[in-house]
């Protein structure tokens, strides 16, 4: 009888990809079948987050509810990855002696060794090192179930901004040589996907690691991943606005296959904030690039991150965040409310916003978040739209879903399940919150 493995992951998309590796390796090495029962599994892995605040204190009580699981199945394993492994290292075992192996996300690749050492009797396993890019040459091909692909092209940043912890928990800037990227692609588009979307904590930083092209590397990426037989759309995340150069805006009028989609995280509106935060641009430049990529590519959508409540933000600050938000026109965004971090410069500044008030920023901030969202899906009612059918809806399932060019969920009813990984075209007849509803044309 095959083993079970059980993961949860929390946090960024990059996670969900760090996820999806390890039921491949596992699988691949051990033999493993995943499980979506807790309780019936011989491994659970825990993929963690740290970017929020009490992010530690999860991880530690879900261990102890997990813990019950293993005095019921003391063969039963338990690993814990991801950014608050890479933090907390074997302070985990010694807080949590349940756990068996602890692993981050430049590791993800040991851990079929690290689950062998420790069916072997031998001690917990901690392996939080950084080597680079080696992962990606131990993994095996994707095994993917449906026409989109997160496809990592980079690990790590080296921007410092004063509230993130991604520099300690994932390393420094490290790209993948842009042949394994297209190899990587080309496998995927031959198992039927027809959308990439290419990955990294700071996406537009990328440079092929042999060509050391200074400025060009996701636009020439971008350029050649276009060019693969089977591709039709292309996006990538998450980009930072210190380095949307000219040539990302000018990609977008050259490649078509590109969708009319970017994130490009702001995290305030007020140039105070800004330079405390040490984002490295102002309000003035990002409202320039946003302004040129709505002119690249008509009817393009921009989401983007906030953070309330930073150290000294005053009611001008937030003001001028509501500002930006209403001359942008978001569609799509994730809000918080500010927590220091451990390891970060910012936790040292006096932390002066009271808590009711960051949540009634954070209120007024995601209404107008969301009213703007909305706005733009009522403009799209009665346009017909080319939609990828990405699969079943999640919520009903004699229901279809699909995504337009610039990213948003459309709803649809059909009975021809050929139409799945099909580009097709949808009249959107409803707009709600989350999603649009539609007719096939």
């Amino acid at each position: 009888m095959a083993k079970k493995l059980f993961i949860k992951t929390h946090g960024c998309q990059m996670n969900e990809y760090d996820s999806s590796r390890m039921r491949d390796l596992l699988g691949d090495s051990h033999g493993f079948e995943t499980t979506q029962n807790e309780e019936e599994a011989d491994l659970i892995l825990l993929n963690t987050c740290s970017i929020r605040e009490k992010a530690q204190e999860k991880v530690f009580h879900q261990l102890g509810r997990w813990k019950k699981l293993k005095e019921k199945n003391p063969n039963l394993k338990i690993g814990v990855g991801g950014c608050v492994a890479s933090q907390e290292g074997e302070n985990i075992i010694k807080r949590a002696p349940q756990v068996d192996l602890v692993f981050g996300p430049q590791t993800i690749h040991r851990v079929p060794d690290l689950y062998k050492d420790i069916t072997e009797a031998k001690p917990a396993s901690v392996d939080i090192t950084f080597p680079k890019t080696e992962k990606f040459d131990f993994l095996p091909e994707q095994n993917i179930d449906g026409p989109t692909a997160f496809v990592s092209i980079m690990e790590g940043c080296n921007k410092y901004c004063s509230f993130c912890v991604v520099p300690h928990t994932r390393g420094h800037e490290i790209s993948r040589p842009i042949d394994d990227i297209l190899k990587e692609i080309k496998g995927l588009s031959l198992q039927g996907v027809k959308e990439i979307n290419l990955l990294g904590q700071n996406v537009n930083s990328y440079r092929d690691s042999k060509l050391k092209t200074k400025g060009l590397g996701l636009t020439n990426l971008i350029r050649a991943s276009a060019q693969i037989e089977g591709i039709q759309r292309i996006q990538f995340t998450t980009s930072h606005p210190f380095e949307f150069g000219q040539d990302l805006i000018d990609i977008y009028l050259e490649v078509p296959e590109l969708i009319s989609y970017v994130h490009l995280p702001v995290q305030s509106g007020s140039n105070s904030i800004l330079e405390k935060m040490r984002r490295r641009h102002t309000r003035d430049d990002y409202l320039e690039i946003i302004e040129k990529l709505k002119t690249a590519r008509k009817g393009i959508s921009i989401s983007s991150d906030f953070i309330v409540g930073f150290p000294g933000e005053t009611e001008d600050d937030f003001l001028d965040t509501l500002d930006l938000v209403d001359r942008v026109g978001y569609d799509e965004s994730f809000s918080f409310i500010y927590s220091p971090r451990p390891n970060t410069t910012a936790k040292d500044l006096e932390d002066d916003v009271p808590l009711e008030e960051k949540k009634n920023r954070l209120s007024v901030l995601q209404h107008k978040l969301e009213n703007s969202a909305l706005n733009i899906s009522r403009k799209m009612v009665g346009e017909t739209r080319k939609c990828l059918v990405t699969g079943v809806s999640k919520k009903n399932p004699g229901e279809f879903q699909a995504r337009t060019e610039n990213n948003k969920v459309v709803i649809f009813s059909c009975s021809d399940q050929s139409m799945i990984g099909k580009i097709v075209d949808i009249e959107i007849v409803e707009a709600k919150n989350k999603s649009l509803r539609g007719v096939a044309a």
